[in-house]
């Protein structure tokens, strides 16, 4: 038996002992003050299935901020309430090869983000999200996002502060670029705006939760939208490193610089993690390890298994 549904505790448990104990060649990110002072040994994982099926191992009562694993949800947030033809006049589906943050490549696709996934392209959906203020559009998607899931998120007031002592030069050069090709008039309300998305706090648990909004039907979600969301996941959720680990995990994925981690497997389940120390593209190392041994392990890719 292959998949999620074959997984036992006592498995996870043994995935992650090895992953724990492999020298780590990440870091704190350092240009955030406050997530430059977590314990970089912190871990937390949690598998939330299909078939009601849960298991967990670590420091579960970790909270840590999503940062940029909000990206899918403010996309599929945006398609439920104005549609595809309208989201993607502001965002397109191709992926990068440059760094999340990269003007560089932004510049040379003349203003257009490449995807929902990397800075330029959450900056421009920031803009449109529904609200008179920032305060007001963080907040109808935090409560928009928990009613739909059943998580909690809360807004880190703290992370905040910290990522608003940033000069932050390289986002608002973006928003400068995105409100020259026309994709956003407001630069400082889309700005705060962004940064009060990202700073949206949760645990494991609760990130499984978000997670599980793409892979079950939903009442309230279109289908076709929660296929676009894993699609662009799959192909942009790690930035430059997107394609060398569809390869080798398969299935969508996105992670943040808070050290979050959340992978979907297609008719089955959502995996979280939360591990804080990062990698050169800004991706978790011992949640990226942990998420392609179970891959690997269980046969999770969507392209199916290499055997005959």
């Amino acid at each position: 038996m292959t998949g999620l549904t074959a997984l036992t505790q006592a498995q996870l448990d043994a995935w992650v002992r090895t992953v724990s104990i492999q020298p780590q060649s990440g870091r704190l990110p350092d240009y955030i003050p406050l997530l430059a002072t977590v314990d970089p040994n912190w871990f937390a994982v949690q598998v939330e299935c299909l078939n009601g099926q849960t298991y967990a191992a670590g420091e579960q009562h970790c909270s840590f901020p999503l940062m940029s694993v909000i990206k899918p949800f403010v996309l599929l947030f945006l398609l439920e309430q104005l549609g595809q033809e309208t989201v993607f006049s502001w965002v397109g589906m191709e992926p990068s090869d440059q760094p999340f943050h990269s003007l560089i490549q932004l510049a040379s696709d003349r203003g257009f983000p490449r995807n929902p996934m990397i800075n330029s392209g959450a900056i421009a959906l920031a803009a449109h999200l529904p609200g008179k203020d920032s305060d007001q559009r963080c907040e109808h998607l935090r409560q928009w996002l928990n009613q739909q899931s059943g998580a909690q998120l809360i807004l880190d007031q703290a992370m905040l502060a910290s990522v608003r002592s940033l000069k932050n030069e390289a986002n608002r050069a973006i928003a400068h670029t995105l409100a020259q090709a026309g994709y956003l008039n407001l630069i400082d309300l889309t700005l705060d705006t962004y940064n009060q998305i990202c700073c949206l706090s949760t645990t494991v648990a609760d990130l499984a939760k978000l997670g599980m909004l793409l892979v079950q039907p939903q009442k309230s979600i279109a289908p076709e939208h929660q296929r676009l969301v894993n699609a662009l996941m799959l192909t942009c959720g790690l930035y430059e490193a997107s394609g060398r680990f569809a390869v080798r995990i398969g299935v969508p994925t996105k992670s943040g610089v808070g050290g979050a981690l959340l992978a979907v497997v297609p008719r089955q389940g959502a995996i979280a993690c939360y591990s804080p120390q990062l990698d050169d593209a800004g991706n978790s190392v011992v949640g990226l390890a942990l998420l392609q041994e179970m891959a690997q392990s269980l046969n999770l890719s969507v392209f199916g298994s290499a055997t005959a």
